[in-house]
């Protein structure tokens, strides 16, 4: 089930303030003199060689200008973001989709700026960091790679700044609305009883909007694109927070789990006869195009599963773990692992240990559902006695040592009310952006200066 959002899209336990020196400058959209940087030229006139020069304006939304340069700077983003090689004919494809991304952000930024909401820098520091931790990267290491790349670290920064802005902005719009009732909930969990032993789908979702459903070529060439890429590998949660323009981006995707009556009749017959883990065909939709995958599926009030509660302890590494040649700290750390899943009885003192150590991951990595860990590690947990420390797990960072605290018997397919609460405001929250979004465009006054 989707988390309630939160003022960062994100819950609260994953955040964690960068410190890095000038971005609280960067995030404050701070504006250059005049002089220090040349303006954008006022037609995008070709180069000798035939190209678009990468400061000609491409569009002007009420006033605001884009550029070329905008355009390719989130082209290089989203390649880096997924382990792409970016192409000139990739990123010749995916040129008319970013332009009108970035115009939909502008006119979110307008909207953010009318009714005067301003992200904090540390909302979006605090973003940029558990991109890192998600991904095992290194304090700093993200602005290193953009860097590395040629890109700028406010190409990131504003596209998180807008994505955290809107969801206040829809916050205000809502009002009222933005709060669930017990009778809402109540007459859910009835039309959830009704449909016991009826299908439900753990989906995610790429929505690509179509303004005008006469001429939806672009967006549908752009759809096609962005599945070849998700078939050749590209994750799908980063290809979502690039590219979707649902909500659900907030959370790479992510829908939780639904049932039939809440998703368009043309997902739901995709969705029946779909495999899990498949990436779907361009599926039209009222007002655009989903990308479907399927996470997994299950009978509405019927799912038994184990829930474990975990604790770990994390011994670090220095350096890059090279198995053939571990260093001495390597050999010495396994040394302690070993030591402390001989001498560890409880999992207050697994967590003592890992505060001993740096608390380089969290002693409490939530609960789990044994079901759906990979199946190397259920093996690990399954027969695991509450109480008794794992073997050392041994990773090219560190080395971890788990232990079961408790094991429960629960049916998944339960929905408690807080979930209801969550999918019922989720479902709320993203009618209202998109009808907010159509007014935006409607009342906007936009001049494509040239293609693409």
């Amino acid at each position: 089930m989707r988390r309630r959002l939160s003022p960062t899209g994100l819950p609260s336990h994953l955040l964690a303030r960068i410190a890095a020196a000038g971005l609280a400058a960067w995030t404050a959209g701070t504006v250059l003199p005049a002089d220090a940087a040349p303006a954008p030229k006022p037609a995008a006139a070709e180069d000798s060689d035939g190209s678009i020069p990468q400061d000609s304006i491409v569009a002007v939304i009420n006033g605001t200008v884009l550029t070329r340069r905008d355009v390719d700077n989130r082209g290089r983003l989203f390649a880096l973001s997924a382990g792409l090689d970016l192409t000139d004919d990739l990123m010749a494809r995916l040129r008319p989709q970013i332009l009108r991304q970035l115009i939909d952000e502008r006119l979110r930024q307008q909207e953010m700026l009318s009714r005067h909401i301003n992200v904090p820098p540390e909302q979006i520091a605090a973003t940029i960091a558990d991109i890192e931790r998600r991904n095992n990267m290194p304090h700093n290491a993200l602005r290193d790679h953009l860097a590395a790349d040629g890109i700028s670290l406010t190409t990131m920064i504003d596209q998180i700044r807008v994505q955290l802005g809107w969801t206040q902005v829809l916050r205000e719009e809502m009002g009222s609305r933005g709060r669930t009732t017990a009778a809402e909930i109540a007459q859910r969990e009835e039309a959830l009883r009704r449909e016991d032993g009826k299908p439900q789908y753990l989906m995610s979702e790429i929505f690509i909007p179509v303004d005008d459903a006469r001429h939806s070529d672009d967006e549908l060439k752009f759809t096609q694109t962005i599945i070849q890429e998700l078939r050749n590998g590209a994750p799908f949660p980063i290809v979502a927070a690039q590219f979707s323009q649902s909500q659900t981006a907030l959370e790479g995707g992510m829908m939780g789990w639904v049932q039939e009556d809440s998703l368009d009749p043309q997902v739901v017959a995709v969705a029946r006869a779909m495999p899990d883990g498949a990436i779907s065909n361009p599926i039209r939709v009222a007002g655009g195009y989903v990308i479907a995958t399927l996470n997994g599926r299950r009978t509405i009030g019927h799912q038994m599963g184990t829930m474990l509660t975990l604790r770990q302890a994390f011994l670090p590494f220095t350096t890059p773990l090279n198995p053939q040649a571990p260093s001495e700290q390597q050999r010495d750390m396994l040394q302690q692992a070993q030591q402390l899943a001989a001498s560890v009885h409880s999992c207050p003192d697994l967590e003592a240990a890992n505060h001993r150590y740096g608390d380089k991951r969290p002693a409490n990595p939530g609960d789990l559902q044994l079901e759906r860990i990979n199946p190397q590690m259920q093996q690990i947990l399954a027969d695991l006695p509450p109480g008794k420390a794992s073997h050392p797990l041994v990773s090219g960072e560190g080395i971890a040592v788990l232990m079961v605290c408790a094991r429960q018997q629960k049916n998944f397919a339960q929905q408690t009310p807080s979930e209801i609460a969550d999918q019922l405001m989720n479902e709320r929250v993203e009618q209202t952006s998109r009808q907010l979004n159509r007014d935006l465009r409607r009342r906007a006054v936009i001049d494509i200066r040239s293609k693409v």
